[in-house]
């Protein structure tokens, strides 16, 4: 009988633990070790989840073509890492702290952890870890940010990104800023009620899926309370709000980004009851990815990271874990399906 592989570590570094990872040294930072992925039987894989750093009231500060030796994740690489918990439960309250302050007043400069969260930054670590396409996910408000227009200018730069679109519902004339954005190359657009301070079910929320199923394009909704956004967060985040806009749009594919999160079981009755329904599967346990694998509908499910709030190698060690037995499916996770719902080759 074969060992059961490990799902805890002491680091990042520690996933070398794993058969499909080990180390290397970076002659760039005067040998430090690296995770790649080494098994060349994986792959190829695509990360349905990253973002570059974000940028609110002021115009972005961040030079996003700037290589940085480290990315600073918003869960450190010195952290332990337990695979079968949600992935946030991994940080200690100082962490969490640190990364709200570097998504809040510190998006007003070019300073802290987001000033590593570039294009070079992503795409190193994309190559390291066998990613081929990753998808950005920009976030705006109704005004006084424009990282829709960073994202899809990023897409441009190199064949490795795609990117979403990012439209407000309560922004000004929403179809011709999403027309814009389609002209530009989204793919889809990405709603975060939290964030945002949309609901899902949202009416003018609404109107916008609908025009997005017009368009061919996917929404991409961050779905489900994390357990570390604000009280109001995780009450606009709640799943029971997203099954009506579902099922009023048939015609429209909802993207359900960390799979319900700490309400997975609603995500994952969601995928089962409509067609039009895709499961995500970043931050998720190791044992709910093995559910998704066992009983959610394998044609819809893809793979993300939430780069760079994780290093990718975590959440695809899930994938291949919970995948162990089961190669069509890990293929259709890590690559086919992503490839399908994007018409990539």
């Amino acid at each position: 009988m074969t060992a059961a592989l490990p799902h805890r570590f002491t680091s990042l570094l520690d996933l070398a633990r794993l058969p499909w990872f080990s180390l290397v040294e970076d002659p760039a930072s005067g040998g430090r070790p690296r995770l790649v992925m080494s098994d060349k039987s994986v792959g190829p894989i695509a990360d349905l989840h990253t973002h570059l750093a974000l940028a609110y009231v002021r115009p972005p500060s961040v030079d996003y073509g700037a290589l940085h030796p480290e990315t600073q994740h918003y869960l450190p690489s010195c952290c332990a890492i337990d695979l079968d918990v949600y992935a946030n439960k991994n940080m200690s309250a100082e962490v969490v702290k640190e990364l709200t302050r570097d998504l809040t007043w510190r998006s007003l400069g070019p300073r802290g952890m987001r000033a590593t969260h570039t294009i070079p930054n992503l795409t190193r670590e994309m190559d390291e870890t066998g990613i081929r396409a990753s998808v950005l996910l920009p976030i705006d408000f109704p005004a006084l940010s424009d990282n829709a227009s960073v994202a899809l200018a990023a897409a441009k730069s190199t064949s490795k990104i795609l990117s979403a679109g990012s439209v407000h519902p309560y922004a000004r004339d929403p179809e011709r800023r999403l027309d814009a954005q389609l002209a530009r190359g989204a793919r889809g657009v990405k709603l975060h009620p939290s964030v945002q301070l949309v609901r899902a079910d949202n009416r003018r929320a609404k109107s916008l899926y609908k025009m997005c199923g017009e368009r061919d394009m996917f929404v991409f909704w961050h779905c489900g309370p994390a357990g570390i956004e604000p009280k109001l967060g995780q009450y606009l985040n709640q799943v029971k709000f997203y099954e009506a806009p579902i099922r009023e749009n048939p015609r429209t594919t909802f993207i359900l980004g960390h799979a319900g999160a700490r309400q997975f079981e609603e995500g994952l009755a969601l995928q089962r009851a409509y067609p039009n329904v895709w499961l995500e599967t970043s931050s998720q346990s190791l044992s709910n990815v093995r559910r998704m694998v066992l009983e959610a509908v394998p044609d819809r499910i893809v793979h993300g990271s939430d780069w760079p709030f994780y290093h990718p190698a975590i959440s695809v060690a899930k994938v291949l874990l919970a995948t162990e037995d089961r190669p069509e499916i890990r293929h259709k996770i890590l690559w086919a399906n992503a490839a399908r719902l994007l018409a990539i080759d």
